[in-house]
């Protein structure tokens, strides 16, 4: 029997520290002087009307989009720089809304892709981590299956495997349990438990705030580019200005 494949992480408490985050386009601000911090056991929610910039956030932390102001720093070293493939390396991972798999490949195929040129593994230390990833999520019997003829719940799935595949410290997932019902986000939030257990610190951004509030132990609401609330998540959502940005449904 092969042994399990261990995800560890530094010693550092903080994981990644951001300053003053502003992302803009023409006169359009999207982020807006955002601090924001992720440390090691954290299992951090984000919620907020539609264009709040949450999804902005995600894209700024992951490295798909450079900050047009501020910095990054993953455990104490300047990131800011750096593009997603050089993030994904290091640590910092990310899932999309919409699942983006090579549909042409198998699941297996995908996640040993993700490993090698994600996670930069190489050999039987790829397919170990491969192996480790498909039980863990679930997708073992689908693992020969080609990823277009997947429905919604097993490219969920696939999403977190080929992130796991490539040993995140932090997992930033968007969205993951849109377009799923009831059933389906409650067997995808045992998989995102378990992963938080093996110490990947998770930044989680979902409408579906009865889905988020099983796994996130603190809270963070944005509107119109800026953090107006954060800390304990039923504080957060008894608070005046979130329950107004809520109502007033943001811009």
């Amino acid at each position: 029997m092969k042994a399990q494949v261990r995800y560890t992480m530094s010693s550092t408490d903080v994981l990644i520290s951001a300053r003053g985050l502003r992302k803009q386009y023409g006169a359009l601000v999207v982020l807006d002087g955002v601090d924001f911090e992720v440390r090691r056991g954290d299992a951090i929610g984000i919620v907020g009307p539609n264009g709040a910039g949450k999804t902005t956030l995600l894209s700024v932390l992951s490295g798909s989009q450079a900050p047009t102001n501020g910095s990054i720093d993953f455990k104490g070293n300047d990131v800011s720089s750096l593009d997603a493939a050089r993030r994904c390396r290091m640590g910092i991972v990310r899932t999309h809304q919409v699942p983006q798999p090579f549909s042409g490949m198998t699941v297996f195929e995908n996640v040993f892709t993700a490993a090698t040129h994600g996670g930069g593994f190489r050999g039987a230390e790829a397919y170990d981590r491969c192996i480790d990833a498909i039980e863990l999520c679930g997708m073992t019997k689908v693992a020969n299956r080609r990823a277009a003829t997947l429905g919604l719940l097993d490219r969920k799935r696939l999403e977190l495997t080929r992130a796991l595949a490539t040993n995140p410290q932090v997992l930033l997932l968007d969205e993951i349990g849109g377009g799923l019902t009831d059933g389906e986000a409650a067997e995808l939030v045992q998989t995102i438990k378990v992963l938080h257990g093996r110490d990947i610190a998770i930044v989680w951004i979902e409408h579906i705030v009865h889905v988020l509030l099983q796994v996130a132990k603190r809270l963070v609401c944005m509107d119109s580019g800026r953090v107006i609330a954060a800390g304990d998540p039923n504080e957060v959502l008894s608070n005046a200005t979130v329950m107004d940005a809520y109502l007033g449904g943001g811009r």
